[in-house]
């Protein structure tokens, strides 16, 4: 099983203005500043992004580590993870990024922002290095470049049915050194963990095409737009699509890394979320839905 820390709320130093859930920043025991999000909603936001963790690290992706955890004073569940850019280096989030680079680029709310468009998020690229080394561990060695990398977090959502990937939901770490690429991060409107497990079940039990994973996994859409004149946000499965274009070298070696991941490390990766947490239902409907995407994505399928 995932290990599940122990938080109390009553130690809070700093209240996270950002996004819409009750968070919270406080000292672990080992002094280390880190984050405690709350899930009160019972929507599965913490083992989605627990899972969506174990992943990356099953592809060598650059990413922040997040933990499951409780709050013990509030007895409410959620996941931890430590602060990604410690003093002095600074988050720069891809809003501000995208502004630097075209003053013109549209400032307020982080979603529906047709601007933010794979052409845009491309043009910052070459301004940043590569994720700092201690969150590259297990990033192939051929990959050298920002572009390249954030290609990888495209591949995840598209494996994960991650439609959250909007311009707060990914950024830069600026410090004396430089300003990098930061791991990916916050992960919870992923792999369908706010669909119930009644719908869930039918899907999986359905005997009509139009019901079952592989038409409902071509909803996931993406915080990308093709163009700032469309309505339509991109498909998650279509944005990785745009960028593996882009760095075709890379794409195969990602595509290379998800194709070595087998059915049971996927399978391993749910078992270890605590029962507590997770359905038997929710659990087979997760793999099917991760094996389906795990298959559009080597075949090529478009949309």
């Amino acid at each position: 099983m995932f290990p599940v820390v122990r938080v109390d709320s009553r130690r809070l130093e700093l209240l996270e203005q950002l996004g819409t859930k009750p968070k919270f920043w406080y000292r672990a025991d080992d002094g280390a500043l880190t984050l405690f999000k709350a899930e009160e909603r019972g929507t599965g936001e913490d083992w989605a992004e627990r899972i969506a963790c174990e992943l990356c690290a099953l592809i060598g992706l650059p990413h922040v580590h997040y933990e499951l955890a409780h709050d013990v004073a509030r007895n409410v569940p959620g996941v931890v993870c430590t602060t990604c850019a410690p003093p002095p280096a600074t988050l720069v989030l891809g809003n501000q990024l995208l502004q630097e680079t075209n003053p013109s680029y549209p400032d307020g709310s982080k979603y529906e922002v047709r601007g933010h468009t794979v052409e845009a998020v491309a043009a910052v690229m070459p301004t940043l290095k590569p994720p700092p080394a201690a969150y590259c561990g297990g990033l192939p060695r051929e990959i050298d470049s920002a572009l390249g990398v954030f290609a990888g977090y495209v591949m995840l959502d598209a494996l994960i049915a991650n439609q959250d990937r909007h311009h707060e939901n990914w950024g830069a770490l600026r410090d004396l050194s430089g300003i990098y690429l930061a791991p990916t991060f916050d992960h919870g409107a992923s792999l369908a963990r706010n669909v119930s497990d009644d719908e869930k079940k039918a899907r999986l039990e359905s005997k009509d095409r139009g019901r079952q994973i592989p038409t409902f996994v071509r909803r996931a859409r993406s915080g990308f737009y093709a163009d700032p004149k469309e309505s339509r946000r991109m498909t998650t499965v279509a944005v990785w699509q745009a960028f593996q274009q882009l760095v075709p070298d890379a794409g195969r070696i990602w595509l290379g890394r998800i194709g070595s991941v087998a059915a049971d490390a996927f399978q391993d990766a749910i078992n270890r979320v605590p029962p507590s947490r997770m359905s038997p239902v929710c659990r087979e409907f997760t793999l099917q839905m991760m094996l389906e995407n795990k298959r559009r994505l080597l075949t090529g399928e478009t949309e």
